[in-house]
């Protein structure tokens, strides 16, 4: 259940960029009305850009760890319940934010169920 929790995270975190690259942030950056920071929009968006993957960053991290928790280490359980917890927070923001249009909530609460029942 571990290892398809993690890979679940990883395969979210590459839709993530790939898709918000090429269907939000490209088209953000065409607009003309970008605001122009340090005297231009090279700053704007390449902040946009950054904090963008820099999500999907995080939840490879969080699969990484899940991952290598997965061999019983000592405390893996509150570990584990801690990222349950954090996964099935996250899956309320798009639930929330978009009123469940973003369909990633799905996978953040299958995470968040699989993370809590596969933990030791």
């Amino acid at each position: 259940m571990l290892t398809i929790a993690a890979l679940l995270l990883f395969l979210t975190g590459v839709a993530h960029s790939y898709l918000g690259e090429r269907y939000i942030l490209i088209r953000l950056f065409k607009r003309d009305n970008l605001p122009k920071l340090f005297g231009g929009t090279d700053f704007t968006t390449g902040t946009l850009r950054f904090v963008w993957h820099l999500l999907t960053l995080v939840w490879w991290g969080i699969a990484a760890i899940v991952f290598l928790v997965s061999g019983q280490t000592p405390d893996a359980a509150l570990i584990l319940r801690v990222f349950s917890i954090v996964a099935l927070i996250s899956g309320l923001f798009p639930l929330y934010f978009t009123r469940g249009r973003h369909l990633s909530w799905i996978v953040f609460f299958a995470v968040g169920v699989l993370l809590w029942v596969g933990s030791p």
